[in-house]
């Protein structure tokens, strides 16, 4: 069943999600490649990286660290072991919670990242390099937003 041409408008909510999930699968196909090439980081193992990296003092909970990047708990754990046994991260006991553990960037992780971050920077520039910098500042403010209301929606049903 086809859909009416007014649902195919550029502001229908199925038109908009696919054009973000297409976007960010080809942002993908652009930026990772090279990096797991170069640098020996698969498309997984970067995202947890990047996310270590761009956190205080380089650690998250591994809690907060699965919604991040969206990996099961198991997955994550997973994720996380084989960046340990290469020497890129370590996992703390939370000392108000002994339940929880930490993800946390080691030296050798950091060093790693510093150096694979300029080569997807520049990956993932030359596709962003399409928009001017007006206009990748109001799509990463719309994308926050967006972002901020899926966090909400979640928080909502989830009874936190």
């Amino acid at each position: 069943m086809a859909l009416p041409a007014a649902h195919a408008s550029q502001g229908d909510p199925v038109t908009l999600a696919g054009l973000v999930f297409e976007t960010a699968a080809g942002l993908r196909r652009a930026a990772v490649p090279a990096v797991e090439r170069d640098y020996g980081l698969p498309r997984q193992s970067l995202d947890v990286l990047v996310r270590l990296a761009r956190s205080d003092g380089g650690r998250l909970r591994m809690s907060d660290l699965a919604v991040q990047t969206r990996l099961t708990p198991s997955g994550l754990t997973r994720a996380v072991d084989r960046l340990c046994e290469a020497g890129l991260a370590s996992r703390q006991v939370c000392p108000d919670d002994r339940r929880g553990y930490f993800a946390s960037l080691t030296g050798a992780g950091r060093t790693r990242m510093e150096a694979a971050m300029s080569c997807h920077h520049d990956a993932l520039g030359e596709v962003l390099g399409a928009l001017d910098p007006s206009e990748r500042d109001q799509l990463a403010a719309l994308l926050r937003r967006l972002l901020e209301q899926l966090r909400s929606s979640s928080r909502d049903t989830s009874g936190a």
